[in-house]
């Protein structure tokens, strides 16, 4: 059987690079990608009420910006798995609209409990713009339509997957 995958996109999409998650996901809904195998969630504003989708997922893909990393704009880090961990707390404390991902596994963590994922993989891209604009840099943008392709492709494989 083939497990269940959730990609998550973080971002404000009036705030420029910020958008970069948001973007993402849809691109990947636009290259048809969402499947009975491949859930897409726009984590966008609005994150609460869909951290209970994640529920009967396997792996959780997440992907956001980071500001002030000190490498180049556009930069894609992918943060290794055994560092996830040290991200996630006991009790965040969180505005409604600015749900940060490592809140946002905080929570998933305790929504889910025993159902908790072990397969978790984070992509953050570099910014450094998150000013009021619908638009993102072109870095910023060639960066995330290169994580698309990588999704894209490891996604694939992973349905192929017996």
């Amino acid at each position: 059987m083939t497990d269940k995958t959730v990609v998550m996109g973080f971002g404000n999409p009036v705030r420029s690079d910020d958008a970069v998650g948001v973007y993402v996901i849809t691109q990947l809904k636009e290259k048809g990608i969402a499947s009975e195998h491949i859930t897409l969630l726009d984590m966008g504003t609005s994150a609460f009420e869909v951290l209970f989708q994640l529920k009967g997922h396997q792996r959780i893909i997440i992907i956001d910006a980071v500001i002030h990393s000190g490498e180049p704009i556009g930069t894609l880090f992918k943060v290794p798995a055994n560092e996830i961990e040290g991200y996630i707390e006991d009790d965040p404390l969180v505005f409604l609209h600015s749900l940060k991902w490592s809140q946002a596994l905080s929570y998933a963590k305790k929504i889910l409990q025993e159902e908790y994922p072990k397969n978790i993989e984070v992509y953050l891209i570099a910014i450094e713009d998150t000013r009021l604009e619908i638009q993102m840099s072109l870095s910023v943008k060639e960066a995330a339509d290169n994580l698309v392709n990588i999704l894209q492709e490891t996604l694939y494989e992973n349905t192929l997957t017996p």
